[in-house]
């Protein structure tokens, strides 16, 4: 068993504005199954690129052992050929027959490597690059958020596969797939580094306990430097009152009055308590300094939905959809409403046509007429629909916040606001958002649909590279103000609190 140590560990950006990690130390031991948890730009996927050796940095890494990185980077050259052609440049030394028993714990036939690679669903390249990655001996894995755009069925298969697995960091946003795969985690928080055994449940508990007990340590401060003020405040003006007793009288007319002597050392002794009052003060507040800049808050989000005056938003009826060029239907005889105040999900394996139907919802209510896709049976939106839509898609993100701002007619500071509020800085409305972590980029897209007032909220897959806090955020917020919903999301824990209705496509 080997260990990696990091020791003051500081990395920034060319060019940033702030350093992404700072002073960073500590320990792991690499047969561990370490959860890699955090905010979105907090530094997890550059940690992982600086043990590979991808930037330099201040601090050091110490270790003995040979990192390898998922998602590997496939090039377009070989998106044009079978993964066995190439799965040796991806792994130095990885031999075909471990890859087939990789393959074989992952349910996935041999024959998906002699098949272009561009031709894979999602599920198959990541089931593949996995086998490759893990085909090797002595390798020490870093795993970035495997289960991103996979069904629930894959990512089912996945966390049964790496449940069996150990050495390696795996960064994830799903709280299911952590607790079934880790037995320990590595948190960047706000201001510190932590490492402790357990899952993300475990850790989550101890976490919220000992939050718990900052704030009441916090409240009882606050207390006690409230009382030392007044007796400060008391004392000074006794203090006060004494040296203006001094001098000013006359000795004949007030022959009780207590000499100048008297006064003086009363009067010092008094400043003497209140400095001493102080320091005492002082070094309270310097003990306390920091107590809670590592709790992880989140802070209530609003939405304001629209009333429709129809209480069915969406209704399909024997509704089908295929392809003009295309043999085979998507999806056929799928019958549901959509009723206001409902959040409705659609369930079902990629490529089942959740993303085509969100589509033709989105032209009905726009208008819109897509010859390229067929239909059969009955699709009809309510007159009037507004929807507030969220695409799986961030690429398109350029520019600067304040040119988004501008051309999604949205509110600047209102949105900027949101984003506070989903715990991305300030410092980040300076970039351009090309720049952003995909985490990031989603928020963007989150945000703006908040702000965005709308009968229908349509989100497509919304939560991928959503850091778990704000996920958490974002089901207090839907469970509180109840907007009509239809979304697609393969995050078990979100579906099961937020979920009205499942509608299971096949």
């Amino acid at each position: 068993m080997a260990q990696i140590s990091v020791n003051n560990l500081t990395f920034y950006y060319d060019g940033s504005f702030d350093n992404i990690l700072e002073n960073v130390s500590f320990s792991i031991d690499t047969n561990w199954k370490l959860g890699f948890i955090g905010r979105n730009g907090k530094g997890k996927t550059t940690f992982l690129n600086l043990l590979l050796g991808k930037y330099e940095y201040r601090g050091s890494i110490s270790t003995n052992v040979i990192f390898d990185y998922f998602p590997y980077q496939i090039s377009k050259e070989c998106m044009e050929q079978p993964a066995i052609e190439f799965a040796a440049d991806l792994k130095a030394g990885c031999e075909e027959w471990r890859i087939f028993c990789e393959l074989d714990k992952l349910g996935v036939s041999a024959e998906v490597l002699y098949r272009p690679f561009k031709t894979l669903s999602f599920g198959e390249r990541t089931k593949v690059m996995l086998a490759v990655l893990f085909s090797g001996e002595n390798d020490f894995l870093l795993i970035d958020e495997p289960t991103n755009h996979l069904d629930q069925d894959s990512r089912e298969v996945i966390k049964k596969y790496l449940a069996d697995k150990k050495g390696f960091i795996l960064v994830s946003h799903d709280r299911d797939l952590l607790d079934a795969c880790i037995d320990h985690v590595l948190v960047l928080k706000r201001a510190t580094i932590e490492v402790q055994a357990g899952n993300f449940s475990s850790w989550w508990d101890n976490k919220t306990k000992k939050d718990a007990h900052a704030l009441a340590e916090n409240e009882k401060h606050r207390k006690e430097i409230g009382k030392l003020k007044k007796a400060s405040e008391r004392s000074r003006q006794w203090a006060e009152n004494s040296e203006s007793r001094k001098i000013g009288y006359d000795p004949l007319k007030e022959p009780d009055h207590k000499n100048r002597a008297y006064i003086g050392g009363k009067t010092k002794n008094m400043q003497s308590r209140v400095k001493q009052l102080e320091n005492r003060m002082n070094r309270e507040i310097e003990e306390k300094e920091g107590l809670l800049q590592d709790i992880e808050t989140t802070i209530d989000l609003k939405i304001m939905p629209m009333q429709h005056h129809k209480k069915v938003l969406v209704s399909a009826r024997e509704y089908g959809l295929q392809y003009a060029d295309s043999q085979r239907p998507l999806f056929k005889n799928l019958t549901f409403e959509i009723g206001c105040g409902e959040r409705i999900f659609l369930h079902g394996a990629n490529g089942c046509g959740k993303s085509s139907l969100i589509k033709k919802i989105l032209n009905k209510a726009e208008g819109v007429n897509d010859r390229q896709m067929l239909e059969t049976g009955e699709l009809q939106t309510a007159a009037g629909l507004k929807i507030s839509y969220v695409n799986q898609d961030t690429s398109f993100l350029r520019g600067s916040i304040q040119e988004f701002s501008r051309q999604k007619e949205l509110d600047e500071s209102l949105f900027c606001a949101i984003l506070r509020q989903l715990d991305m800085e300030r410092v980040q409305f300076e970039k351009d958002m090309e720049h952003y972590s995909e985490g990031q980029k989603k928020k963007v897209l989150l945000a703006a649909s908040l702000l965005t007032p709308a009968h229908l909220y349509v989100w497509d897959e919304p939560l991928n590279y959503i850091d778990v806090f704000s996920r958490m955020q974002i089901e207090k917020l839907l469970l509180e103000y109840e907007p009509t919903m239809l979304i697609v999301e393969h995050d078990v824990r979100f579906r099961e609190q937020i979920a009205t209705k499942i509608i299971e496509m096949k």
